[in-house]
């Protein structure tokens, strides 16, 4: 682990600061020598996202949309405000 590098400082060389960490360097971030922030690289992720995958796990009622009994839709209309 770098020593770490004032927040000032941070700001000013950031470009190098986030190459630095790219290549896999832990860059620790202070402000009046008390460590704030790391700055780490990114992880890969692990390939392309696959839509779908919940076809078999999901249920819909067919009255999904329907309008709500009239008792529910009433607590949500009560405005005693």
């Amino acid at each position: 682990m770098s020593k770490p590098i004032n927040i000032y400082e941070a700001k000013t060389r950031l470009s190098e600061l986030v190459e630095r960490a790219a290549s896999g360097e832990e860059i620790i971030i202070a402000k009046a020598g008390t460590p704030r922030a790391r700055l780490v690289p990114m992880r890969n992720a692990s390939g392309p996202r696959q839509p779908g995958g919940w076809e078999e796990g999901v249920w819909v009622a067919d009255d999904f949309d329907a309008p709500l009994p009239p008792d529910v839709l009433a607590a949500f209309e009560d405005d005693e405000s």
